[in-house]
């Protein structure tokens, strides 16, 4: 009898040691797959290789190369070039490396608006877009796409306000003549307005080759501003057309016009990395009517900066 007692005190340790083992079993177990979910092995697919990425060197402007960037200013301005003039009395008020000749970028358009309008041609005419319009210059996009019909009216307004590139090239195809008319046209305007130092090549900006001075292009500006139509255009905050069967709102590239603080009768913005940053306007300030220009500025709002660092001094003026 006492071996059978032995023998079922035995069997019962044994099952009770089981049931121990399988609770640890069973809590290892949930803990592996809490572990396994919180860690999943990772397959060859999902796994994300993470590759070194190249540094793109920035492309220095012309004038950067040919070291106007050193060129010290009394407002510390970080355009490159600057001028500010009277616009009545031609006194010069600032001026930075207003000679040096540079790529003026899309201030180009001002001076392609300005044979446009000049040509009297009807300004409801409807232009369409055409592949001769795609930049192969620089390879930049556009909204306008090919078969996109706007009147003549519609494409300087989004020349001028948004620096419609495939817009100022079609003027320039629809111009009397065709392009190298309109070009021709450019070129001979500036030589009857003394742009000595101004050269053009083509009608958006897009080219390098199109260059001029600080000094030329006040003289652009100042004529620019007699033609009422270029002033609304150009300092129109935004605008929309229809394209197919859609409206699209374009926007002014110059962030001025929206603001209180500025009374802007005329503007343009440029840029190709080889003129930097560009601006031109007409402004009223401290009581005076006055042509302003930045150009061969690296920063992207650099030039607005400057142009409000010109205000701020006007202000402190006598």
């Amino acid at each position: 009898m006492r071996l059978l007692g032995l023998l079922c005190l035995s069997l019962v340790l044994t099952v009770a040691d089981a049931g121990l083992g399988l609770q640890a079993a069973e809590a290892a177990a949930k803990q592996g797959q809490q572990v396994r979910k919180s860690k999943p092995v990772a397959s060859r697919k999902a796994v994300k290789v993470k590759r070194k990425v190249a540094m793109v060197p920035v492309r220095p402007s012309m004038g950067q190369l040919i070291g106007l960037h050193l060129s010290p200013d009394e407002l510390a301005l970080k355009s490159n070039v600057a001028l500010v003039m009277d616009q009545d009395t031609n006194e010069v008020l600032l001026a930075k490396n207003e000679g040096a000749v540079l790529p003026i970028a899309s201030i180009t358009k001002l001076m392609t608006a300005l044979v446009v309008t000049e040509a009297n041609q009807p300004l409801d005419e409807v232009l369409t877009i055409g592949a001769e319009d795609i930049d192969t210059e620089k390879h930049t996009g556009s909204r306008l796409a090919i078969g996109t019909q706007l009147t003549r009216g519609e494409m300087l307004h989004l020349a001028l306000m948004s620096s419609e590139n495939r817009a100022a090239n079609a003027l320039g195809r629809h111009y009397p003549g065709g392009l190298q008319a309109a070009v021709a046209a450019m070129n001979q305007k500036a030589q009857s307005l003394g742009m000595a130092d101004t050269r053009y090549v083509e009608p958006t900006g897009l080219s390098s080759s199109n260059q001029s001075s600080a000094s030329d292009l006040a003289r652009l500006v100042k004529v620019a501003y007699e033609v009422p139509l270029l002033r609304e255009l150009s300092t129109s905050p935004e605008h929309r057309v229809r394209v197919g069967r859609r409206d699209m709102a374009f926007r002014t590239t110059n962030g001025l016009v929206r603001s209180p603080s500025w009374d802007i009768g005329l503007q343009k913005t440029g840029y190709i990395a080889e003129a930097g940053r560009c601006l031109v306007m007409q402004a009223e300030l401290a009581g005076r009517k006055l042509i302003m220009v930045f150009l061969d500025s690296a920063g992207k709002y650099s030039r607005i900066g400057d142009a409000e660092r010109v205000r701020r001094w006007l202000s402190t003026q006598g």
